[in-house]
């Protein structure tokens, strides 16, 4: 269950890209990654009730008995735990690099939380070490306490983090590229998008571009236009026709606005003023051109994936001439990161001005050999070293798409010179990474950490050998200890009838004619 909700905690940059699966799967949309994250998060704190409560009552030496409805519902988590990472791990397994890329952020304070939870279940560990009599039971329960605490105390000698570095090695921040505009205030690749992704202060723009039927250039991410228009309105024959094969008169008649107010994909929707609300849902499909003069005005980036058209199309052969035309005619080559890898060299030779931009990471002599200047990579690509080895020769790095603030963290410290995101808004007001230390400060932290928590747990072990030394259990003449770690804590008949026979008179137990009294035991003094 921990594994689960940690992976799903830590995944939340992508819950966009799973609701959209989700609606390409099952056809209509709902917000599954919010519900998951609500159950997970439900039965977590469930389970974590009873453990506490069972630990409560082991530091006492008294056993937690589960009605059978806490036993199912127990039942009921480990199921749905097991069946959802393994659903995730087949259909997401990629986000298990996110995962990873997480601990390099919280693995230091992970750490500082699992030694601190040992130093506290060292309570009713040693309160059952020392009421054992059986050496074996004894030697396993202190040997796999000390192993794991010992493990933790190691795992820092194993952590790596680009934001632990040495003062005054931190360089700028990366540069925000609006990931389709800012689809959390507006209906993504549309003018309005991009206007709002300019207003948060973005340094560049990002989108999709398909050649319609009759050859313009529009902004579309999928392959259909079910997704982000009224096409099941408008066409309703023609909802899985690939969006190519619209003409732009067609294109035209639709409303590219109204789902972002119904689906609220983010939401953020209801956070609109009542005038974006109204811009929002008459927002139509964009040209390429309408886009570039909205990058010409502020003077932005701009960078786009370019689909090839279906076989058959009339552009299949020649869209990208034809998105070159555009891009000369309404922009600054210098402003274009070009991406598209097809021709790449004939594209240099028309236009050398364009920011040749490669999706794939390759040798610095192939990128040169290419005219790359800029890579784009997938944000679980991130890695320092590469990031400067690729700076050292102009070479800049954008990663993609980066919406959480730890993960802007991540990229910071390892040094990318720019993020595409879906969050501008909200990276925009990140003026230093949220997790930033010294060699110096983290090895100081983890010999405190580690420090306290043993002269804790080493007084609670002196305490407990102290207070069962200062208790024993004597029978006669010898002193014994009942067998188990629960028998301090039992009341059994007998000795309450032990202590009920301290008062009665010994001419009650056998005057003659006295009604039949059952036989007390009787208490020897030494």
């Amino acid at each position: 269950m921990v594994v689960l909700l940690y992976f799903w905690g830590q995944t939340e940059n992508d819950y966009n890209d799973f609701d959209w699966f989700n609606f390409g799967t099952l056809g209509f949309w709902f917000p599954w990654s919010l519900v998951l994250l609500v159950v997970a998060a439900a039965l977590f704190t469930y389970v974590a009730l009873l453990l506490v409560l069972a630990v409560c009552l082991l530091s006492e030496g008294q056993r937690l008995y589960l009605h059978w409805s806490h036993k199912m519902g127990i039942v009921v988590t480990l199921v749905f735990s097991v069946t959802a990472t393994g659903i995730m791990s087949d259909l997401w397994s990629k986000e298990w690099k996110t995962l990873l890329l997480s601990l390099q952020v919280t693995a230091p304070f992970l750490n500082l939380a699992a030694v601190s939870l040992m130093a506290i279940l060292s309570w009713p560990v040693a309160l059952h070490f020392f009421r054992m009599n059986k050496k074996v039971r004894q030697v396993a329960i202190l040997g796999l306490f000390l192993s794991v605490l010992f493990s933790l105390y190691l795992v820092p000698l194993g952590m790596y983090s680009p934001c632990i570095k040495e003062a005054g090695t931190l360089g700028p921040a990366p540069k925000l590229i609006g990931h389709r505009g800012a689809p959390m205030l507006a209906p993504e690749n549309t003018v309005m998008s991009f206007e709002k992704a300019v207003e948060a202060g973005g340094e560049g723009l990002e989108t999709d571009v398909t050649i319609s039927y009759d050859g313009v250039p529009f902004l579309m991410h999928d392959s259909t236009l079910r997704r982000t228009t009224d096409v099941a309105e408008v066409f309703p024959n023609r909802t899985h026709l690939d969006a190519s094969m619209f003409t732009w008169a067609e294109l035209q008649q639709l409303n590219a606005g109204k789902w972002f107010l119904l689906r609220d994909p983010f939401g953020t929707a209801s956070s609109l003023s009542e005038v974006d609300r109204s811009k929002a849902q008459n927002q139509s499909v964009p040209s390429l051109a309408q886009f570039l003069e909205v990058a010409a005005r502020s003077g932005k980036l701009v960078l786009f994936d370019l689909r090839r058209p279906p076989y058959g199309h009339p552009y299949s052969q020649s869209y990208i001439n034809t998105t070159l035309q555009v891009v000369q005619d309404y922009i600054n080559s210098s402003q274009v990161l070009w991406l598209p890898s097809e021709d790449r060299d004939l594209v240099h030779a028309a236009d050398p001005e364009l920011q040749q931009t490669s999706g794939q990471k390759a040798s610095i002599q192939e990128l040169m050999d290419d005219h790359i200047s800029r890579l784009n990579l997938h944000y679980s690509k991130m890695s320092q070293q590469q990031i400067s080895k690729y700076e050292s020769v102009n070479i800049t790095t954008n990663l993609y798409v980066i919406s959480q603030p730890w993960l802007y963290t991540l990229a910071w410290c390892a040094g990318a010179q720019s993020v595409t995101t879906n969050s501008i808004h909200i990276l925009s007001n990140i003026n230093k990474p949220l997790f930033l230390m010294t060699p110096e400060e983290y090895s100081l932290m983890w010999i405190v950490t580690d420090f306290a928590s043993a002269f804790l747990i080493f007084a609670i072990f002196i305490f407990h050998w102290w207070r069962e030394r200062g208790l024993p259990f004597w029978s006669g003449s010898s002193q014994t200890q009942e067998n188990g770690p629960y028998s301090k804590f039992r009341t059994e008949m007998s000795d309450v009838w032990s202590i009920s026979s301290v008062g009665v008179r010994p001419d009650l137990r056998s005057a003659p004619g006295s009604p039949s009294t059952p036989h007390l035991p009787t208490i020897t003094e030494e």
